[in-house]
């Protein structure tokens, strides 16, 4: 039996566990050697020592004939689907939801380069992320794979976006974290949005792409605290909390800037960043453009309320130990989508019963804007109408 029956639930977080050669055959040989001597690649290569054993693990017929009792138990590079192609559809049934937005784990950030001086290089990974997802999700129409488009000059990410869409992906991932030059909002990015919102696609946040915890707050003079997965390269409960600040920032500069407006049926997601902040953000947006907006022309053109704008365009995912019900209740029920984090340990081993239990006390219509609705608006011409609502997992 699925793990989802008899409803439809979107997933708007998924990820491959890719092996550190998944971009090798993307590259031209002179320029794959000159990414695996980039210290962003090499930090990521060295982590995987592990890599032939989870290759020969998912090759052996006993591991293999545990997949079905295992779905939401075994994580990272020993779930199921994880980097295998081939095997991912398989987990999509296992798990019972209608889609899955499908995220990297090792290209997240895209190994540095967007922060560097070498742009041929960093449009050249991101081109190569971008094949490597398409292929993979090309398996079943249900695999939503996501692009990456840096933003670091404004022709070559425009012409990034159109050859990740020309080839398949279903939503374009930016950084939040501040481009070297310029901001989001720059109107030099007009053509980025103008192309994406002409393809029906949205424009996503996620996490890896925000600026990172200051390092000096780890000098406190105390032991070292070890993150969940019991070193030091993930999250402690310190470095959790800037995880959704440039997020933050950066949409509320698109937002002021009049981007939102200008390409109102963009829609956008901040993915695996959390959402507790956002009533309390969504309030402060609207107390500063109350503010300043005798003084700010900008302001002035606004066509709503910061807001009622977010409402209008922005989803958001939940982590699955935050109150999603209330945030859905003080935000608004348009904004908030259900995410599983597959196969990260993150996700927990039964995310639906936890946001089950968050948002029971929502009106029915809003649960199911949750679980389907608010993802469907998200997506766009990006999720196909025989997707959308399938009848056979209602019957289920």
């Amino acid at each position: 039996m699925a793990y989802v029956v008899g409803r439809i639930v979107h997933d708007a977080d998924s990820h491959l566990m890719e092996l550190s050669d998944c971009l090798d055959p993307y590259f031209d040989r002179a320029m794959l050697a000159r990414f695996h001597e980039t210290p962003g690649y090499r930090r990521q290569h060295e982590r995987q020592t592990f890599a032939e054993r989870a290759r020969a693990a998912h090759a052996d017929p006993a591991f293999r004939a545990g997949v079905e009792d295992n779905i939401l138990l075994r994580k990272n590079y020993e779930a199921h689907g994880a980097f295998i192609a081939d095997d991912r559809p398989r987990v999509v049934d296992l798990l019972g939801f209608a889609s899955q937005l499908v995220f990297t784990t090792f290209c997240l950030g895209n190994f540095g380069l967007d922060q560097g001086d070498d742009l041929d290089l960093c449009y050249a990974a991101a081109s190569a992320h971008n094949t490597m997802m398409a292929d993979f999700c090309s398996v079943d129409r249900r695999l939503l794979g996501v692009a990456y488009a840096p933003l670091e000059d404004f022709v070559r990410a425009k012409a990034c976006a159109e050859e990740a869409i020309a080839s398949g992906a279903k939503a374009i991932m930016i950084p939040s974290r501040l481009p070297q030059h310029h901001a989001h909002s720059h109107v030099g990015f007009d053509p980025l949005w103008a192309a994406i919102q002409e393809a029906g696609l949205p424009v996503l946040f996620h996490v890896g792409g925000e600026e990172k915890l200051n390092p000096i707050y780890k000098e406190n003079g105390l032991p070292p605290v070890k993150d969940f997965h019991g070193g030091d390269d993930n999250f402690t409960s310190v470095s959790y909390m800037p995880i959704p600040n440039s997020a933050m920032q950066t949409i509320a500069t698109l937002i002021f800037d009049g981007v939102f407006d200008r390409f109102p049926k963009l829609k956008w997601g901040a993915i695996e960043l959390g959402a507790s902040w956002l009533p309390g953000w969504m309030r402060a947006m609207d107390s500063a453009a109350g503010a300043f907006i005798r003084n700010e022309a900008r302001l002035q053109k606004l066509s709503a309320k910061p807001s009622e704008i977010v409402r209008r365009q922005l989803r958001v995912t939940p982590y699955p130990h935050e109150d999603a019900g209330w945030i859905a209740a003080n935000a608004g029920p348009e904004v908030c989508l259900f995410s599983s984090d597959y196969p990260h340990v993150e996700g927990g081993r039964n995310p639906l019963k936890r946001f089950d239990a968050s948002v029971q006390n929502l009106a029915p219509d809003a649960i199911d804007a949750f679980y389907a609705g608010n993802f469907i608006d998200l997506m766009g011409e990006g999720l196909a109408p025989d997707l959308r609502r399938p009848a056979h997992l209602l019957a289920a």
